[in-house]
């Protein structure tokens, strides 16, 4: 069930939005203030995609898990009601796993890359069945449709970036768009390839249909918008800082990142030229393998005047097959992942990236929506197109034009083998990813982000330590139902004795929730933990709490990471009750209370 169907039945049995008087959300919780509590109907609320209903201290409230943010941003969207407490959730970092940042962008616009990816095949297919002209109007207007978000992708992208990063989408759009603009474009031609920028010199490309140059353009953009607003006074900040951040970004861009692109494809086109002629059955095996990632760099343009002068002096290439064996690998992928699946949206969108590289060789659905998304899919691909270009290597496989897809398999030399090497990728690639799975990178319906989807890589024992001193509780003595029932995992419960919280293992903060009652925690060994301070805290809006740390940081086993004024806490009537809960249990072979005999010993062990 989606987020948004999720918020609908909830407000529905919940007696509609007209029933709630407020509604905030702390770490794994929606705090409804109903206006009637007899009108929620609990039994059908527990039926749901959820973990509890809890009722108490004058509040409904319904335990989501740590993804609970986005559920209750779709509540509110339905209810228009709010309070101070809300907000909050998880930060973005901006150090730690760029991959997983570069697919959280994609995702938004994955539906658009897979319809136009679709329409593309289509296209095809009408024109090799003789039912379209390639030169009709009609033709040149759909092309344009299936066309459009692939050539405009440093725009879409640098929005949907700039989001994930945390500065202005529309300033990140905008620096995509620069790189487009017919006033820099018209450079491409007029000035042949080189020009200038207060007298540094600029080596032109073009950048539509790339990924990598507008991902770094932003990353620098991020850098510059933090200096600026640092020295800028605030009151000049919306004038001064947009201006800034474009004078200085987008020429950084064309200056850094255009040499990058011109010299690094065309080193790699001459590189292949020549070991092509010395040794092609190592050439291809090796450009199998590094084929999937040049096209995700953007350097894959700089083989086609290669490919193009091979066809037209010679009337073949000996190249291309290998590149058309990484398209079969990549259907394949997309395959395997629909089969073993489970998960409807993913089954969907597997398969909608699948038909247009079975059909027409067209692969951006399938990096974007595939690859980016689960690393271990893409090792599979580049080691099967590696071995299906060796193929094409040692059967001298060559091809007469650059269409893909299934449809053309005749037009290549002998056809025979050039099916037999395909096969082998497509079979290959499809077979690793149904017997061995795939690893997730993205959010699961009820996990966080970051979660470990392999549990046989932490089969070694780890320890947790104490996140404050004092006395150490079974979880199950905690006085708040939700935890001591081990909804949200297993854990530990500490009755504090002084103020500092200490961090529990080595590892990296998720998560500081804005009224600084719960740290969302991810350690090294892949456990990721919340530790709770005290309870309904939440309501104290950040009164009495220091945190030391901020999403992003690297913590150290018995490192402080805050302070809590627990007198003061409990002064105002809140249970102190400091918990340390693994909210991934279920990820580990065992997880263990242990009984500790000083502050210093472990009081978790996972396996």
């Amino acid at each position: 069930m989606s987020d948004k169907n999720l918020a609908e039945k909830i407000v529905e049995n919940i007696g509609g939005k007209e029933n709630v008087q407020s509604l905030t959300h702390c770490m794994t919780r929606l705090r409804f203030v109903l206006k009637n509590e007899e009108k929620a109907d609990k039994e059908a609320l527990e039926k749901l995609d959820i973990m509890q209903v809890v009722r108490g201290g004058g509040q409904y409230q319904i335990v989501i898990g740590t993804n609970v943010k986005d559920v209750y941003e779709e509540v509110i969207k339905l209810t228009g009601e709010e309070d101070g407490a809300g907000g909050g959730g998880k930060e973005q970092k901006l150090s730690a796993k760029i991959f997983n940042v570069i697919s959280g962008s994609f995702t938004p616009i994955i539906p658009a890359i897979l319809g136009s990816g679709m329409l593309k095949a289509l296209l095809q297919i009408l024109v090799a069945a003789g039912a379209m002209q390639s030169t009709s109007g009609t033709y040149a207007i759909l092309t344009a449709a299936s066309n459009a978000v692939f050539y405009f992708l440093p725009i879409i992208l640098g929005i949907t970036f700039g989001t994930r990063m945390n500065v202005n989408p529309y300033i990140s759009g905008v620096i995509g768009a620069a790189l487009l603009e017919p006033n820099y474009t018209r450079l491409l031609t007029a000035a042949g390839g080189k020009t200038d920028f207060m007298h540094i010199p600029v080596v032109l490309m073009d950048y539509s249909s790339t990924v990598f140059p507008v991902i770094l353009a932003i990353c620098t953009y991020v850098l510059i918008d933090r200096l600026l607003k640092k020295i800028i006074p605030g009151v000049f900040q919306v004038l001064f800082v947009p201006m800034l951040s474009l004078m200085l970004v987008v020429p950084i861009t064309l200056i850094v990142f255009g040499p990058f692109g011109i010299y690094t494809g065309t080193f790699i086109s001459n590189a292949l030229t020549i070991a092509l002629g010395k040794n092609a059955v190592l050439t291809n095996i090796v450009f199998g393998f590094i084929g999937i990632p040049t096209v995700m760099l953007g350097l894959h343009w700089a083989l086609i005047p290669v490919i193009i002068n091979n066809l037209s002096t010679t009337g073949q290439d000996f190249l291309l097959p290998t590149v058309q064996a990484t398209a079969y690998a990549g259907a394949g992928a997309a395959l395997g992942v629909f089969f073993k699946s489970k998960d409807l949206k993913l089954k969907e969108l597997s398969f909608s990236a699948f038909v247009p590289a079975f059909l027409t060789g067209i692969t951006e659905p399938v990096i974007y929506g595939i690859f980016f998304k689960f690393r271990r899919v893409l090792i599979y691909a580049m080691s099967m197109s590696a071995v299906a270009g060796g193929l094409c290597g040692i059967f001298h496989i060559s091809a007469s034009q650059l269409a893909g897809g299934i449809m053309v398999i005749p037009s290549y030399t002998p056809a025979v083998s050039f099916a037999i090497a395909m096969t082998v990728a497509f079979a290959g690639t499809f077979l690793l990813t149904y017997l061995f799975g795939y690893e997730s990178a993205g959010k699961s319906a009820r996990k966080p982000a970051g979660t470990v989807s392999s549990p046989e890589i932490l089969a070694v024992e780890k320890t947790m330590t104490a996140p404050a001193k004092g006395t150490v509780v079974k979880l199950s003595q905690v006085a708040d139902e939700v935890f001591s029932s081990g909804t949200l995992g297993k854990g530990i419960g500490v009755i504090p004795i002084s103020d500092e919280i200490f961090a529990p293992a080595d590892g990296v903060v998720v998560s500081v929730f804005p009224t600084k009652h719960a740290i969302g925690i991810r350690t090294e060994f892949g456990a990721e933990m919340i530790i709770h301070i005290g309870i309904n805290t939440v309501e104290l809006d950040g009164k009495y709490f220091e945190i030391f740390v901020q999403a992003g940081d690297k913590i150290t086993s018995g490192q402080v990471i805050g302070n809590v004024e627990f007198d003061k806490v409990k002064e105002a009537g809140y249970d102190t009750t400091v918990m340390l809960i693994v909210t991934n249990t279920d990820h580990f072979h065992e997880v263990k209370i242990m009984e500790p005999d000083t502050f210093k010993d472990p009081v978790i062990q996972v396996v």
